[in-house]
């Protein structure tokens, strides 16, 4: 492949911006009608001597603090007083539950809790003790983390 100066200047541009290889493929081809390989691209940058960029790293973002519900109120019966309740606990039953490959029960941070099981298709259910009741998307995170935690554990 042959590139006048202004075309490798322009590929380093690219790849200076942070253009992955695939996308530099695309360009020569639709800006300087050159079809090319990946391994002709992966040539070309090592021949233009341009350090390729790293991606950056997903930035890890905390889950804000979970506010109280407004009904529950220091001291009442609806506030969590077990100062053990923090976070998402998850148990495996030893006896499954009839029709499940596996099942449990998940304690949430707020002290709620429920049933889960996988099904014979492999299709996660969650069953919650008070109707109606959902977990936080952070819980149930958490829970996800925590129940594949535990299926490792047990081999699954």
């Amino acid at each position: 492949m042959s590139l006048t100066d202004a075309q490798k200047d322009e590929v380093r541009q690219w790849l200076v911006q942070g253009l992955k290889l695939s996308d530099v493929q695309r360009r020569l081809e639709i800006d300087f009608g050159l079809r090319v390989t990946y391994m002709e691209v992966r040539f070309l940058v090592d021949d233009l001597k341009v350090a390729l960029k790293d991606p950056e790293p997903p930035k890890k973002v905390e889950p804000p603090a979970a506010a109280a519900p407004a009904d529950a109120v220091a001291g009442s019966p609806a506030a969590p007083t077990d100062p053990t309740l923090v976070g998402v606990a998850v148990t495996v039953d030893r006896v499954t539950r009839p029709g499940a490959l596996v099942s449990g029960r998940v304690t949430f941070s707020d002290g709620q809790g429920g049933t889960w099981f996988v099904d014979q298709m492999g299709r996660p259910g969650l069953s919650a003790d008070k109707k109606g009741y959902k977990p936080n998307p952070a819980d149930m995170q958490e829970f996800q983390i925590a129940l594949e935690q535990e299926l490792v554990k047990l081999g699954y």
